[in-house]
């Protein structure tokens, strides 16, 4: 099993370094296309969310420089950021996956977006061809154990989201919403998510701004909302007493000086701004000033942890299922490890059997038919008993975890190494696979 997983995620790295990693959705297919062909691996995948940025990968011969990949995908030197990385390999990184995909490693555990997120990272890398195979199983599992735990436990039984989150502390701090109005700056699913929580907590009025004007339009119209032009952005944004924006933006787009404009018209009235981007949208600075208030992805942490504290059960029992699945899939690779060996020892045996039919064809002389009949059913046989006790031991041992040990002593037993080596002279090197 030759996975690997290296990244930083906002349990190891706060937003300001998780910016620097995070990868633009119109890039996401150029950088998966860059690791997939990166030398050494085989297959790779890049998840980029506001709270995590992994590369997933598969190694021809269980060695990947990931390191060397951040560097020449970031031009950086990845010893500088040594403090926030995280890097799995093999089984961890399978279960680091598995736990991914059923949102037990998210901010907000239970949070059903983060399965979106990594089925759209994998729908974007099969599509640049760089998942094809066992990366491919692993991620088609992770993807069966997420609906296992969502089936199993009570852990998503309530909607908890970044969104929802973000509503919360809206409501914490502003006593009630009602009859509030906020503005959304952004047409995402998150800030579709938020949007409903907001109507759902009594918000009056809200307004989208978005870069795509008629994308605006159709998101506000769902709230009975009003669209806003964005290069009216900053005319119109200090209408709201809430701001939730959530752009792809790679600077930020709210700076202090913005700020004091807007305290300005508002008559020093307060502004809340929640800022579910990474790269952030609202520039720090802006918390200096009295009557802003900023609170970015970090900052929604706090109010986490209560959820935590209630889902604790579950997430055990959850946890329990994943440890579980991880040993299902670790054995179904296994198994697919034995299959070639298997074959090429009935292959090695049969042409051993032909070879010495033939062989003694010419001292046997015309065999009728119901002779050659039972030479062949005798020789096949035999053949069967010698191939019985090495093929149920390559099968028992497959569940094992030194089933290569196993595997590599049949194959020097039957010295089936040097046949495939005969077989590589005869038809040539194998070819590449794809992404390569």
């Amino acid at each position: 099993m030759n996975f690997f997983v290296i990244g930083v995620n906002h349990k190891t790295a706060p937003v300001e370094v998780r910016e620097r990693f995070a990868i633009p959705e119109s890039r996401l297919p150029e950088a998966t296309k860059l690791l997939a062909s990166y030398p050494g691996i085989e297959e790779g995948m890049i998840v980029s969310t506001c709270n995590r940025v992994e590369m997933v990968a598969r190694s021809v011969n269980g060695n990947a420089d990931m390191r060397g990949f951040l560097k020449q995908l970031y031009n950086i030197d990845p010893a500088q950021y040594e403090q926030y990385l995280y890097e799995y390999r093999s089984t961890e990184a399978v279960r680091h996956m598995f736990r991914v995909a059923s949102s037990l490693d998210s901010m907000v555990v239970g949070e059903p977006q983060i399965l979106g997120q990594v089925k759209e990272a994998y729908a974007t890398a099969r599509a640049v061809g760089a998942v094809s195979s066992q990366l491919d199983a692993l991620l088609t599992r992770a993807f069966a154990v997420a609906k296992r735990v969502r089936t199993d436990t009570s852990i998503a039984s309530s909607s908890v989201s970044i969104a929802s989150v973000a509503v919360e502390l809206a409501k914490k701090i502003f006593g009630s919403l009602q009859g509030r109005s906020v503005y959304i700056v952004g047409a995402g699913k998150m800030c579709e998510l938020a949007a409903r929580h907001f109507v759902a907590h009594g918000v009056e009025k809200i307004y989208v701004a978005n870069r795509t004007y008629e994308r605006g339009v159709a998101f506000a119209k769902k709230f009975n909302g009003e669209a806003v032009p964005i290069e009216h952005l900053y005319e119109t944004v200090d209408k709201a007493d809430i701001v939730l924006s959530s752009t792809g933006a790679p600077i930020a787009i709210f700076r202090k000086e913005h700020g004091e404009k807007f305290l300005s018209r508002r008559k020093n009235r307060p502004m809340f701004f929640l800022d579910i981007a990474v790269p952030r949208d609202v520039d720090a600075k802006m918390n200096e000033l009295d009557g802003i208030f900023v609170y970015d992805i970090d900052d929604l942490q706090q109010v986490v942890h209560s959820h935590i504290s209630d889902r604790k059960d579950e997430a055990a029992h959850a946890e329990a299922i994943v440890n579980a699945e991880v040993e299902k899939f670790e054995e179904r690779l296994r198994t697919l490890d034995v299959v070639p060996t298997i074959v090429s020892l009935q292959e090695h045996l049969e042409t051993v059997r032909q070879a010495e039919i033939d062989r003694l064809r010419g001292r046997l002389g015309e065999l009728s038919p119901e002779q050659e009949m039972a030479v062949d059913a005798l020789t096949k046989g035999i053949i069967n008993k010698i191939m019985h006790t090495p093929i149920t031991t390559l099968k028992t041992a497959a569940k094992e975890p030194e089933s290569t040990t196993v595997i590599e002593l049949v194959k020097r037993i039957f010295n089936l190494h040097e046949k495939a080596k005969d077989e590589t002279v005869k038809t040539g090197p194998p070819q590449s696979g794809p992404g390569k």
